[in-house]
């Protein structure tokens, strides 16, 4: 499109938004967006006997009923047959189960005293040999090399390896991407170990936690760590202890390992998860209009928070264990759900578009509500033609709202900056699809998308993320602009058309050093064994090259095995540019072999 086209584009589209506005403003009811009614909204939803709302807790089943209740009421039709709710298992954490046994030659241990399993440990019941094998490491990189499985056999024997490196308290050091105890795993696993053991070093806890971690599905070598007494015994047995082992390969950085003699493992593990049952909030309008209504415009917003806080649930004040009340995240953008939601419904007989209202679940767990929305659509995820996400609108500060996603259709810029004339407040146009929040699951899905956001603060995720810092003029300000916008949406003569606007992907975990780019985007919520492919981030990326397509299961790089995310991470983290290896792909019943070049 040239910059004369452009223009006349612009022009155009100008004088249909102000007609449309005209008529949405001349049309609407008394169901007006208020500023009481988003306050009483906010105040509920973040109420201390809503206990942080996390998901599968009363707290939260309290949000859900709120919502169906005013859904209903407000004219708003379920969205599943007499059902407004989508319901699906989370996995909240991972426990000991009954048949837990670790036996010693003759020597019973007790779990939780002498050992643990590890929280990538398989299930199962595993007896070998064991051998020792120093920190575990098997490197061979220009700046460092070290292999402790050189000259040992441990192919079918239980591995035990020292935790950490001999620079343990150092983050950059050259050790430091080798030392993750999963990492350490699949070096073992590679060189044919039956199952790994972990013994802690001298300045360490006596035994690691057994913590739940999402994406592992470890069907394969089962890990568990030992206390340091039944340790130092084992080692005692060929005259070395912790202390000595730890001392001689830090002082002389170089590999150690050694037989233990007649020493043979038998452990039986069982790690049961803990599940609790999540579930999304859908309404629909239904259009009227025969010619447009199978199409959606999708408005939605999280409702969970995470709960009471502690280790391990994303508060930034871990060590405060009581309610976090979430007003801003996301009471304002649920609010703001139903707000719209009223004053839509009051005016069915203006909208072309049906409209999909969404309370998702589980966003804070890792978007579970909004992938599951998209794998159980109640409608064809092709006749969404947007996705507005509403995702702490609460805190507008200095006159500004942001908008993420106006690149992913040449025409939202046009339209919002239309829309944004006469009203009270700036707004920061960004063009990215892809973010932290829901909207990022329907940009994977190549569908338009809108995210509106006020802003971090000082109190996000904290207990003092009360309802008593919202802004509510400026949060009434920003649901009437996206009112307007979802009526425009509503009735505009074409839908918005879709374009790439940066990658669809980001990463998942702790941070890690890539040389290179797969060019993919990982599912995170698959139960395949292996790396689900949700889609290609990169038309000219090595997958797409290599002819990776979305629904392919990668089964292993460069002939080294993958049973989930995290193994597929660090076999893309071993890779250097230029390189080609051979990727084994599941597509349908069959496996077929890539050639991928980075």
């Amino acid at each position: 499109m040239n910059e004369f086209s452009r223009s006349i584009y612009g022009v155009i589209s100008i004088l249909l938004i102000g007609f449309v506005l005209i008529i949405s403003r001349s049309k609407t009811s008394s169901s007006e967006i208020t500023e009481d009614e988003i306050m009483n909204h906010i105040r509920y939803l973040s109420h201390e006997n809503r206990e942080g709302r996390l998901p599968g807790t009363r707290g939260s089943k309290d949000v859900i009923a709120y919502l169906i209740k005013n859904l209903k009421s407000y004219g708003v039709r379920p969205a599943f047959g007499k059902s407004y709710t989508q319901p699906f298992n989370i996995q909240t954490g991972i426990q000991l189960g009954p048949l837990n046994n670790v036996i010693i030659n003759k020597d019973t241990l007790v779990v939780q005293t002498d050992y643990l399993p590890l929280f990538f440990s398989a299930n199962g019941n595993f007896s070998g040999e064991v051998v020792f094998a120093g920190y575990g490491f098997q490197i061979n990189e220009k700046e460092l090399k070290w292999n402790d499985y050189e000259g040992i056999d441990v192919k079918d024997k239980w591995v035990i390896v020292m935790r950490h490196s001999p620079e343990r308290n150092q983050p950059h050091s050259i050790y430091a991407p080798h030392s993750p105890l999963h990492k350490k795993m699949l070096v073992a696993k590679d060189n044919g170990a039956k199952g790994i053991v972990f013994v802690s070093q001298i300045e360490d806890e006596e035994l690691y936690p057994l913590k739940y971690i999402p994406g592992f599905k470890n069907n394969e070598a089962p890990a568990i760590i030992l206390s340091k007494n039944k340790a130092n015994e084992i080692f005692k047995r060929v005259g070395w202890s912790i202390k000595k082992i730890q001392d001689e390969m830090n002082q002389s950085l170089k590999p150690l390992n050694f037989r233990l003699g007649i020493l043979n493992f038998d452990a039986t593990i069982n790690l049961e998860p803990v599940m609790k049952k999540g579930a999304n909030v859908v309404g629909e309008i239904r259009s009227r209009n025969r010619q447009y209504r199978d199409e959606y415009v999708l408005i939605g917003a999280h409702f969970d928070h995470i709960g009471m806080g502690g280790v391990g649930s994303g508060s930034r004040l871990p060590n405060k264990y009581q309610v976090h009340p979430g007003a801003d995240d996301n009471a304002s953008g649920t609010a703001g759900l139903l707000e719209l939601a009223q004053k839509l419904s009051s005016n069915i007989n203006y909208l072309k578009r049906s409209v999909l209202f969404v309370g998702f679940d589980a966003e804070e767990k890792g978007l579970l509500g909004s992938k599951h929305f998209i794998e159980s659509s109640p409608v064809k995820i092709e006749n969404i033609t947007t996705m507005i996400n509403m995702d702490m609108i609460g805190r507008m500060s200095d006159s500004s709202y942001s908008v993420w996603g106006v690149g992913t259709s040449p025409s939202f810029g046009y339209l919002l900056d239309s829309l944004k004339k006469g009203r009270p407040f700036n707004l920061i146009m960004n063009k990215p699809g892809f973010g932290p929040s829901d909207h990022a699951v329907f940009y994977t899905k190549d569908i338009p998308v809108l995210f509106f956001f006020s802003g971090v603060h000082d109190e996000y995720h904290t207990p003092s993320d009360t309802w008593q810092l919202i802004n509510l003029q400026g949060e009434k300000h920003i649901l009437n602009y996206i009112y307007d916008l979802t009526y425009y949406l509503s009735r505009a003569s074409k839908r918005p058309v879709f374009q790439e606007a940066g990658p669809k992907e980001g990463q998942m975990g702790a941070p890690k050093k890539f040389k290179v780019s797969f060019g993919i985007v990982p599912s995170y919520s698959s139960t395949e064994k292996g790396l689900e492919v949700d889609g290609i981030s990169k038309s000219d990326g090595p997958a797409a090259k290599a002819g990776i397509i979305e629904g392919d299961v990668i089964k292993a790089i460069n002939e080294k095995p993958i049973n989930d995310i995290y193994e597929y991470m660090d076999r893309l983290s071993t890779l250097k540019k230029g390189v080609t290896v051979p990727v084994l792909v599941k597509r349908g019943n069959k496996e077929i072999v890539l050639e991928v070049t980075f």
